[in-house]
């Protein structure tokens, strides 16, 4: 039987660039942390970095070297750009592809899906909930 941990992420700015925050549900738990000032693709693409380094210290090495990752976001974009369809121009975003690229390894498989926003409302409501908070 495969282990899979399913994790669900999304990142938002208020302004683009403006006060951006990442939401993320990883297997049972939840986090929403505030990043600072940045636009909202970054902030997706951070929410999808985060989710990935937190799977692998809730697993630990060996298990997450046994683990498939089935990560879900919202956005259309980022799912498309990490499974290659579309080319990634932003040096920003190419900086973070490289960290979901190197934390790709420490896993059996990772598989990104695009899902849409009905099925993400949990991580939705993550990034909102730290962005409005004081």
């Amino acid at each position: 039987m495969e282990n899979r941990l399913i994790i669900n992420c999304d990142g938002g700015s208020r302004g683009n660039p403006g006060p951006a925050a990442i939401g993320a549900v990883v297997g049972l738990k939840e986090y929403a942390e505030k990043i600072g000032r940045t636009t909202n693709n970054v902030a997706e693409w951070t929410s999808l970095v985060f989710s990935m380094k937190k799977a692998k210290q809730i697993l630990g090495k060996a298990k997450a070297k046994q683990t498939v990752l089935e990560i879900r976001m919202d956005s259309e974009l980022v799912i498309k750009q990490v499974n290659g369809e579309y080319k990634i121009l932003n040096p920003d975003l190419q900086s973070l592809f490289i960290d979901v690229w190197n934390l790709k390894q420490d896993f059996q498989k990772a598989e990104f899906r695009h899902v849409p926003r009905e099925e993400n409302k949990r991580a939705d409501y993550l990034v909102n909930l730290a962005l409005d908070s004081k």
